[in-house]
């Protein structure tokens, strides 16, 4: 376990981009985002380079019954050209990869093709591949330092007679992983015990440093070989493992290979029976020249050694001892082999330790109690050795129990691997062109954004204008407040939050002094399901006798207060203390309202009370209480926005410019209602099929076009449609979709701001697939889900500050100014809970209103302290007037 924790901690160096340059155990970017999910189909071909010969192979992938068919012929690297350049090289390559398409008669197909390229690269994508070093007794000039791929590219063009799309360049332990998921979707890890060593995994990008970006899953190779090359293992290493270091090619590095692989096993089983022979434990202290020679104990002799049949492998061993000139007692054999499964042993445990830190970092990645996963396995160590598996499995369950871990063994992974990486690109091309082109419908260009802004512009005017007005979908409501506060304002005012099947009292104090301030208290007050449907004297009677209560509790019964009224429903007004009721909306039904005077109906009720009297009523719109609110503390504040469940704006327009009122004089708040924008097709050419969607199962078909393409209310469908259709066209969940993704309403829009904040990690948004019914999601499902967010969120915010560039642009027109500066107070959860919204509307309406200076004022409360605030600036004005 110790050996394990080392290795982890130095798996974190090679990822930490600080330390990666020098560490040890590289942790390699593959630039392969995913494994294969079933559905890959297509002909491909592969390359397999890695020793004296090479493969090329063609391999059909059939995702029905998911069948693999390969063809495949090997090829010789003359002894010359490994000693050539590099132009000879990739000549050679190009001729044979000819001969082979041409036998097959697929030379006037362009096939895709994944190269397996088995030597040290650094790559910065999938399709690029630059030479470190060469291995393996190559020395050709001119190919380290370069994209081996370019060389390839330009020996086929050279030839001029056939064509391929070099689509991914990959190491054979990558091609081992991508082998197994095919068979296996859990497979994401790959390990080769071979003639060397090394581990590849799906690492989550959030953990790579090196490169940038944090969405999803890269394939890491590890190159763990060269554990240890920084001194981390000298008290594990031995005089042995020192010795075939510093007899082999490369000392000093790689040095956890030389502890495991099949290239140097066989040579420490040899180092250790010289040893023991010279101390006279072995061969009766005698012996020999060929014992002496370096490399002459194969590891082949230690898996014949090993047999599972005593017999036969004592046996083998003697065999192979009188080959090399020795004369081995029956003790002798015995011995020898038991320093065989020594030294074996000693690999498969170091081999478990390695693979027990990938494992629990993969564990921790998915914040899993239990991780269940398979490794794609290959090397001929591991599938020679008859006991290497077994005691590397049983090793790997001692020391991770919490782990289920499968291993499967890779068939041809170099050669099939590299098509499987080709086809799984191959896949996630075609899919991601899909997906791109049905969310480009969703996206907005600067030239579509400045005809949202021209549209608004057109459509207020419209609602200001007397002719047009009735038919304007932008109703541009006179608000009746004339001013903004001044900071002289003080008293003590009531409020009134009335919008859905609870409503607010307040009582809020307002300070005048060198610093202004406000001190509210409140109480919230349900309705009974009755007086919604009841009578509207009853609903009156029962607010005032909680106001009442209220004021009992304050100490203040019997007061005489003025009063902000936020009505939540659609109102006609005609002066700032009056609302005539157009129509109840959400759960309310009372008789007796629609078409009457609301404050009338109020004050009434407080009459018939005689508990308190209402000095003053002001009917208040929640938009214009942002607004109010806001200038309180910040004078230049003339915009109120509200984004929320729904959105809409307001503004001071010049009087003038109102001609649905009478007078010129001055100014007045103007309630844009720019919800409904879009409803005589105005927004039509931008209005998808998803929004569609969206308006067509709302309570209000045809109307709110706008809000509905911003609101928060609406966002979280929209997404959940695209959802729908992704899926519908296999491009996620692998074309199965959940009852309860299917259900109406089941996205909540809080989704997308928890899906969309920097700070939540892909299995967060996984754990919310999963309430939706998506358990069996993937990572890669999981940054889809996050893309379609923020490009629905994304147009939102852009539709909302195009809308506000129009406005801001307006205040600068009335006042003929070269540039204006104005605040916005804004309120709304989408605006103040989604990490990104505000930004983006901000970056837009910069972009759109490069005249305009605009600052953001958060608005705390425009529908308590914003009506009792329009109340005291009206209550202000009342008293100069009279004076």
């Amino acid at each position: 376990m110790d050996i394990s924790l080392r290795f982890r901690r130095e798996m974190d160096k090679g990822l930490c981009r600080d330390t990666n340059p020098t560490a040890a155990v590289k942790m390699l970017p593959t630039f392969v985002l995913s494994t294969p999910d079933g559905t890959e189909q297509g002909e491909f071909l592969a390359l397999d380079l890695g020793g004296s010969n090479f493969r090329v192979l063609r391999v059909k992938v059939v995702s029905n019954g998911k069948q693999v068919e390969m063809e495949n012929e090997i090829f010789e690297i003359p002894e010359h050209i490994m000693r050539g350049s590099a132009f000879e090289l990739f000549d050679h390559v190009a001729d044979c990869l000819a001969k082979f398409m041409e036998k097959l008669g697929i030379k006037d197909q362009k096939l895709p093709l994944g190269f397996t390229f088995s030597f040290p690269c650094q790559q910065n994508k999938l399709d690029e591949a630059v030479l470190v070093s060469w291995t393996k007794g190559f020395r050709i000039r001119d190919v380290e330092g370069k994209d081996v791929v370019k060389l390839l590219k330009r020996a086929i063009q050279k030839r001029g007679d056939f064509e391929v799309d070099i689509m991914a360049v990959i190491n054979d332990t990558v091609g081992a992983m991508m082998t197994c998921g095919y068979d296996d979707p859990l497979c994401e890890i790959g390990l080769i015990v071979g003639t060397g060593t090394n581990a590849c995994y799906m690492e989550h990008m959030r953990n790579l440093e090196v490169l940038d970006g944090d969405e999803g899953r890269m394939c890491v190779n590890t190159e763990w070989g060269a554990f240890g090359d920084d001194g981390v293992l000298e008290d594990v290493r031995n005089d042995f493992d020192r010795e075939i270091d510093a007899g082999s090619l490369n000392p000093g590095k790689q040095l956890f290979e030389k502890m495991i692989s099949g290239m140097y096993m066989g040579e420490l089983v040899r180092l250790i029976m010289v040893k023991m022979t010279k101390e006279k434990l072995l061969f009766h202290g005698q012996t020999s020249k060929q014992l002496l020679t370096t490399g002459c104990f194969n590891t082949k002799f230690i898996y014949a050694i090993e047999s599972e049949k005593d017999d036969e492998g004592l046996a083998t061993a003697e065999e192979v001892l009188k080959n090399l000139a020795l004369q081995p007692s029956a003790d002798d054999c015995i011995a020898t082999r038991r320093i065989c499964q020594i030294v074996s042993t000693r690999a498969a445990h170091l081999c478990a330790a390695a693979l027990v830190a990938v494992l629990r970092q993969i564990r921790d990645n998915k914040a899993a109690e239990k991780l269940r996963t398979t490794i794609g396995v290959d090397g001929s160590v591991y599938k020679n050795h008859p006991e290497f598996p077994r005691r590397l499995h049983k090793m790997v369950s001692r020391l991770v129990p919490d782990c289920d871990v499968r291993f499967l063994k890779s068939e041809v992974g170099s050669g099939k691997g590299a098509a499987m990486v080709t086809a799984v690109a191959y896949r996630l091309a075609a899919q991601n062109a899909e997906r791109q082109r049905i969310l480009d419908s969703l996206r907005l260009s600067r030239e579509q954004l400045l005809e949202v802004k021209e549209r608004m512009r057109s459509e207020m005017m419209r609602g200001l204008s007397q002719q047009t007005h009735e038919l304007a979908t932008v109703k541009m409501l006179p608000s009746f407040v004339r001013s903004l506060p001044d900071g002289t304002e003080h008293g003590d005012f009531l409020a009134l939050d009335l919008g859905g099947s609870s409503f607010r009292v307040l009582l809020v104090q307002v300070r005048r002094g060198k610093t202004q301030n406000v001190d509210m208290h409140q109480k919230i007050y349900g309705i009974p399901q009755e007086l919604l449907q009841g009578s509207a004297e009853e609903l009156f009677t029962y607010i005032v006798e909680c106001m009442a209560n209220f004021l009992e509790r304050m100490g203040m019964t019997g007061a005489s207060l003025p009063l902000g009224f936020t009505f939540s429903f659609p109102c006609q007004q005609s002066k700032l203390d009056e609302g005539i009721l157009l129509n109840w909306t959400k759960c309310f039904a009372a008789s007796g309202g629609v078409g009457y005077d609301v404050v009338k109906l109020l004050k009434d009720a407080v009459s018939r009370r005689g508990e308190f009297h209402l000095s003053f009523v002001a009917v208040v719109n929640d938009t214009v209480g942002t607004m109010m609110t806001c200038a309180y503390e910040d004078p230049k504040c003339e915009v109120g926005l509200i984004v929320g469940t729904g959105t809409n704006a307001c503004y001071m327009e010049e009087m003038e410019n109102i001609e649905v009122l009478d007078g010129d004089d001055g100014r007045m708040c103007v309630n844009i209602e720019w919800g409904a924008f879009g409803d005589n097709g105005e927004l039509d050419d931008f209005f998808t099929c998803f929004d569609q969607l969206v308006d067509e199962s709302s309570n209000n078909p045809g109307k709110q076009r706008y809000e509905k393409m911003i609101g928060g209310l609406y966002l979280g469908e929209i997404v959940r449609n695209v959802l729908l259709e992704f899926t519908a066209k296999g491009l996620l969940f692998r074309g199965k979709v959940s009852e309860r993704l299917k259900t109406f309403g089941i996205f909540e829009t809080k989704f997308l701001a928890r899906i969309e904040s920097d700070r939540l990690a892909m299995r967060q948004i996984r754990s919310i697939l999963q309430h939706l019914g998506l358990t069996f999601s993937t990572c890669d499902d999981s940054v889809l889900v996050k893309e379609v967010c923020g490009v629905v969120s994304r147009r939102a915010a852009q539709l909302c500050g195009a809308g506000l560039a129009a406005v801001v642009d307006r205040i600068r027109q009335n006042r003929n100014l070269q540039r204006l500066e104005v605040t916005v107070g804004v309120d709304g959860t989408l605006y103040k809970t989604h990490p990104h919204f505000s930004r983006i509307m901000q970056e837009t309406l910069q972009d759109l209103a490069p005249q305009c200076s605009v600052m953001f004022h958060k608005s705390e409360d425009g529908s308590g302290k914003g009506a009792a605030l329009i109340t005291a600036v009206a209550c202000r004005i009342n008293s100069q007037g009279q004076h």
